[in-house]
């Protein structure tokens, strides 16, 4: 039995004080073989070496320009030690499959898009923990990526969770899940990641931004001790000199939801564009939030959508604290 989507109104109200269940719009690599931590520790940003089984952290892929090709959640499953799961956005996940698989040359690691294989399923909203272990038995805590009986659950920092099953088991995971969260569309729970400041990179954003830009250093993406990986010179000296002049911003305005990729102008920079949105949803009661990374002198606002006479929007700072500028290597900040 596959559960029809619900009307917008009641899954805002369920996702802001319980729990929505959406088709996640993520696609699913997985890495296996004796030589899978080395070879992701040499790829992606975050310290994967340190990831204990059982457990998830963020991560990017990034250009050897530094300019991120994907954000992952990327987990360890306990009972498999050498077998790794990313989560990535669901239009990026045979590219980013295919790029990785290129370099395991000699490795002892295999690469597989899973997206075909696997239900997922995305429970998101201040109940969502409480759904996820009503509906399959249990749930892993925050940061946790483990089996939970036939699917296999993420729960995401931001408390968001995914919920994967093989595609034979889908209607019956669905079914369990949606007798104790609601079911929405999609918007749901991009609506809750948006308000939490956690932006996932699409095929429209690719390559478009260093990961410091859109905030992923202050979500924990990024090590700066582990050593080499692609991109990580790039990465580093935008770390130690301090000379960010974007961040990633929440933007709230009453026109529709702008889509990944479109432009944002301010006065303050006249017919060149000042940013550019990441990721977007519906408000509940009508216009759009979306994230966006903005240069700082446009931060204060309001920044116009599309063209400099286009609709306006406000920013705002992301419901986090972001980094210090770090001292350069050798020096002492007095």
């Amino acid at each position: 039995m596959t559960v029809p989507p619900a009307p917008l109104a009641d899954p805002w109200r369920a996702a802001a004080s319980g729990a929505v269940v959406v088709d996640a719009p993520l696609g699913v690599v997985s890495f296996a073989g004796a030589d899978t931590a080395a070879f992701l520790q040499g790829q992606l940003s975050s310290d994967v070496m340190a990831l204990a089984p059982g457990m998830g952290q963020r991560a990017t892929y990034n250009s050897p320009k530094g300019r991120m090709l994907a954000t992952l959640y990327l987990g360890r499953l306990s009972g498999a030690p050498d077998r790794y799961v990313a989560l990535v956005a669901a239009d990026l996940a045979a590219g980013v499959a295919r790029r990785l698989a290129m370099f395991v040359l000699r490795s002892k690691v295999v690469v597989v898009d899973e997206t075909p294989a696997l239900a997922r399923f995305g429970v998101a909203g201040p109940g969502a923990a409480q759904a996820v272990a009503a509906a399959l038995g249990a749930c892993p805590p925050p940061g946790g990526f483990a089996a939970v009986g036939e699917a296999t659950v993420a729960h995401l920092p931001e408390g968001r969770l995914v919920v994967l099953a093989p595609a034979v088991s889908a209607d019956v995971v669905r079914e369990r899940l949606a007798a104790h969260a609601t079911p929405a569309r999609a918007e749901a729970w991009t609506w809750v990641g948006v308000r939490a400041g956690v932006p996932t990179i699409t095929a429209a954003t690719q390559d478009l931004f260093v990961a410091q830009t859109a905030n992923q250093d202050a979500l924990g993406a990024l090590d700066f001790r582990k050593g080499c990986y692609t991109g990580q010179e790039i990465v580093a000296r935008t770390h130690y000199l301090g000379r960010l002049k974007e961040r990633l911003y929440l933007l709230k305005g009453e026109a529709p939801p702008p889509a990944p990729a479109t432009r944002l102008y301010s006065p303050a920079f006249g017919e060149q564009a000042c940013g550019t949105v990441v990721e977007s949803a519906p408000q509940p009661g009508g216009g759009s939030i979306a994230l966006a990374v903005l240069q700082t002198a446009a931060a204060a606002g309001p920044v116009a959508i599309g063209a400099p006479g286009g609709p306006a929007a406000a920013p705002e700072p992301p419901p986090y604290p972001l980094p210090e500028p770090a001292p350069p290597p050798g020096r002492v900040r007095l």
